[in-house]
């Protein structure tokens, strides 16, 4: 099956894809226009269907939040013909229902990073402003949260996710400042890679695994380094379950989201202003727009 298209991708630690029914793998160091993506991407064929996944900080976890090369990790998955994007993180919760080793699906996102991560494919003479109401695929998020609950997990449809820089966790002032902006969860990746895969055109959905009750909680003890480990390891086997169940179920699936035409009314610039040399710097995402 080695030959079959790879329309799934899979973002997150770098021990998802050591699952017994990962079969065929293969290893691939795809260069970009963006530098390399995190790590060598991992091909395998799950539930009959071709994935790629990357570890999102590199294997041994070498990239600080900030330095991840976003860009790179959504340009490759691109080049390989990815159509959807399954994100796996860990994240902390803002809210007392949302409790350690539950499973949330988020449907909004708060972008409260301050460096600049690599934000857009755009640019250079080539401009196209995405839109993004609604951040992840209504579609994705519904079958990742049934195969979450399939899988076992306590799971809630729905939530708003605050991105902060990282790498260091917040104070209880900011902590008690997101819970009063209405966000749920809180996680350091997700901005700008939800992002950058609306406008290569890719649906996007992330399964959040919550670690911590952040530093908000007066009861529970402030987030750690050990506590998020220990918390991922013991979620590790749910989430890869998750994933091979919502592999299954992308296979029966015929899109109506719109993610893949995102950019059909997005490009504003005049077309006999825009450089060649920026068309085809990222012409894995817009060649068709300029055939």
């Amino acid at each position: 099956m080695a030959d079959l298209p790879v329309r799934i991708g899979v973002i997150g630690g770098s021990g998802l894809y050591a699952m017994a029914e990962l079969t065929d793998i293969e290893e691939r160091r795809i260069d970009t226009p963006f530098g390399p993506p995190s790590d060598a991407i991992i091909i395998g064929t799950l539930r009959g269907q071709r994935v790629a996944f990357i570890p999102r900080h590199g294997r041994g976890h070498v990239h600080t939040p900030s330095r991840v090369p976003y860009r790179a990790n959504i340009f490759a998955l691109k080049t390989l013909g990815v159509e959807t994007v399954i994100s796996v993180s860990a994240c902390g919760s803002l809210r007392e229902v949302y409790a350690p080793g539950h499973v949330v699906i988020p449907d909004q996102v708060f972008d409260f990073t301050k460096e600049e991560r690599g934000r857009t494919f755009f640019g250079d003479g080539l401009v196209a402003h995405i839109g993004v109401a609604d951040p992840f695929c209504p579609e994705l998020a519904q079958i990742l949260y049934d195969a979450s609950v399939e899988a076992g997990g306590v799971v809630h449809n729905g939530g708003a996710f605050i991105t902060i820089e990282g790498p260091r966790f917040s104070t209880k002032g900011e902590s008690k400042i997101y819970r009063q902006w209405g966000l749920d969860i809180i996680g350091m990746t997700t901005s700008p890679e939800v992002f950058l895969a609306r406008e290569a055109e890719m649906c996007y959905g992330v399964i959040a695994h919550v670690t911590d009750y952040d530093v908000w909680h007066e009861s529970a003890e402030p987030v750690t380094v050990e506590m998020v480990i220990r918390t991922l390891q013991a979620n590790v086997a749910l989430a890869q379950q998750s994933i091979a169940l919502a592999v299954e179920k992308l296979a029966r699936r015929t899109p109506h989201c719109g993610c893949h035409d995102a950019l059909a009314a997005a490009i504003i610039t005049a077309r006999d202003r825009i450089p060649p040399a920026s068309i085809a710097r990222i012409h894995p995402i817009v060649g068709r727009y300029f055939e």
